[in-house]
């Protein structure tokens, strides 16, 4: 006789064994024939240039986030109206406290430049190197500091 606990032991036990079955079926009866094309990076039917590291600027990812939160808290709205007639004025108060609250967000995002996409780049230091050849030649100073 099993408890609640065993029963989910029990499926959890099948479920593992279901997919490692699933794996290892498709494992042995795959064909196995790699060639150059196949190995081959695939950037939607187009042959990949260049390196793979490059470097987005994070106002995209910012936007992108800032969006998502805001199209999320709108989400809330739709259930809502399907039943405002029936909750009354205490829920349409507390439906435009949670509306002022996200325009005071996106007050303060718009305030502080987050929306904006022609900001400048900022400066980024740059640091003078010397050819290999003078940097053998040349030899460090070392400054002694007396305290």
């Amino acid at each position: 006789m099993l408890t609640e606990f065993g029963n989910v032991l029990v499926f959890l036990i099948i479920g593992a064994i279901f997919v490692a079955g699933g794996m290892i079926a498709s494992w042995i009866l795959r064909p196995h024939r790699p060639y150059p094309e196949k190995l081959a990076s695939y950037e939607c039917g187009e042959e990949p240039v260049g390196d793979a590291w490059v470097k987005f600027n994070i106002r995209f990812y910012v936007v992108a986030l800032i969006f998502l939160i805001f199209d999320v808290e709108v989400v809330f709205l739709f259930p809502w109206a399907l039943v405002y007639r029936q909750l009354g004025l205490f829920a349409f108060l507390e439906m435009a406290v949670f509306l002022v609250i996200l325009l005071i967000g996106f007050a303060y995002v718009w305030v502080k430049g987050d929306l904006d996409w022609d900001k400048p780049k900022p400066e980024i230091p740059k640091i003078e190197r010397r050819p290999s050849a003078m940097r053998a030649s040349v030899k460090p100073q070392v400054e002694s500091v007396t305290v």
